[in-house]
């Protein structure tokens, strides 16, 4: 039995027998021979086979050739045959010249998408939307820029944390809070491993890091929202300001695209037009007030009843930041405390005013990140001012009681880096399987 080769090996094996697995994309049904592109998880190639003739020109018996008029896109098989090179072959420069077609699983022949197929559409066969070379490499990238994360993480002596998702009260705001009944109670699903992962810090772990989903009860409908995504976090012990952790922050981003440009840069120019650019170090850093009077000179002056900043204003400060330096990320720092969490850490000489950041990457927020307030009576008092109850808080306000040490860290959304880095329009292309108001299938 010959053994399977993943389409993509072909170019570099020899003449002769081969076998290939993977799904019918086309058939090419013609009269003297016939063509199938068949794509497997690394690529396709094309099978032909030409039809059997008697010396007069009679159609002789061919049941290779029946099975091959019979097949349907998207038909799972395994096709034995002998590979030959030749540069005349669009695809891969390669093709099998067909012994035979082992069927694993024959698809219906009418498929429910097509290429013009409208996003949500698509998302209710996600199945076969993922199929699409483009959604392959999408979870490629991901993979890519997920070990690498990890790979810096272990390299420098960070510890993995898997937190839990049910929570007996809220990390940040109850507003975006899904309740889940929990026995004879209720429990919460997790906005962020916040507290979880600040507990690290008054245990000694000194690094921590996570990847792994977050839930947000927020009605948005946005191209850049979803009520469930996977969040990357880090903490680490002993920072001086929220300028340690950026630092860490853009070491990781330069180490996950440098990753992505080394494996898959070549595959991204061909597939989405985009020119990975690893980043510079360090990334701009921009005080909001001044991000918001760049804005304005440029024209545009904020809508927010608060002290933040919009999506405009973020694709102007970002537009700014490109054509002045060159750069597709910038930190807005120094974050009003009013719109921020209770555990920020303000700064001494202004309250007002937080020792926190956003990161922006193309003109969109990717992530927040943030020195925490470590002592106890400055906690209690900033979040009984904002409306919270210490007591509901006594679990995590009990980890400061007992000695911690200065720390930070920051959460990033990787579906958004991906959009992002992709150039594309809507985190669902890059969401394995998507969720929002109005999903809950597949």
């Amino acid at each position: 039995m010959t053994t399977r080769t993943l389409i993509k090996n072909l170019a570099a094996a020899f003449d002769g027998p081969v076998s290939v697995s993977g799904w019918v994309e086309t058939v090419r049904d013609q009269k003297k021979v016939q063509f199938v592109v068949l794509r497997d998880e690394s690529g396709a190639v094309q099978l032909v086979h030409p039809r059997a003739f008697a010396d007069d020109g009679t159609p002789l018996a061919d049941p290779l050739a029946e099975s091959i008029s019979a097949l349907t896109q998207g038909s799972f098989l395994t096709a034995t045959g002998e590979l030959k090179h030749d540069e005349r072959v669009k695809l891969g420069a390669v093709e099998i010249k067909l012994d035979g077609l082992t069927i694993a699983s024959a698809a219906i022949a009418e498929t429910p998408i097509a290429a013009d197929s409208n996003i949500d559409k698509r998302m209710d066969w996600r199945f076969l939307d993922l199929r699409r070379p483009e959604q392959n490499l999408v979870f490629r990238v991901q993979t890519t820029f997920e070990h690498a994360l990890r790979t810096y993480w272990v390299e420098n002596d960070f510890i993995e944390l898997h937190t839990p998702k049910l929570m007996a009260s809220a990390s940040e705001s109850k507003a975006e809070l899904f309740e889940v009944k929990y026995f004879e109670g209720t429990a919460f699903l997790a906005q962020s491993p916040q507290f979880f992962k600040q507990m690290a810090q008054p245990a000694g772990f000194g690094k921590v890091f996570e990847v792994g989903p977050a839930f947000r009860a927020d009605p948005s409908f946005t191209s850049r929202h979803a009520t469930e995504f996977t969040s990357v976090d880090a903490e680490i012990s002993w920072v001086a300001s929220h300028e340690d952790v950026m630092t860490l922050h853009e070491n990781l981003i330069v180490a996950g695209l440098t990753a992505v440009k080394a494996k898959h840069g070549g595959e991204i120019t061909a597939l989405f037009g985009v020119e990975v650019s690893v980043p510079t170090t360090p990334f701009p850093r921009i005080p909001l007030a001044e991000a918001k009077r760049i804005v304005a000179e440029r024209g545009y002056v904020v809508q927010r009843v608060d002290d933040d900043i919009d999506p405009e204003g973020e694709r102007q400060i970002a537009a700014y930041v490109a054509e002045t330096l060159g750069h597709e990320f910038v930190f807005l720092t120094d974050y009003a405390s009013g719109i921020r969490p209770f555990y920020h850490m303000r700064y001494d000489d202004d309250p007002s005013i937080t020792k926190s950041y956003d990161l922006i990457f193309n003109g969109v927020e990717i992530s927040t990140g943030a020195q925490r307030e470590h002592r106890i009576e400055v906690l209690e008092r900033q979040a009984r001012a904002q409306g919270l109850d210490p007591e509901e808080l006594s679990f995590y306000l009990d980890f400061f009681r007992y000695g911690v040490p200065p720390h930070g860290g920051f959460g990033m959304g990787l579906g958004r880096v991906l959009m992002l880095l992709l150039h594309l329009a809507n985190l669902r292309e890059v969401t394995y399987l998507f969720r929002g108001p109005a999903r809950l299938l597949p």
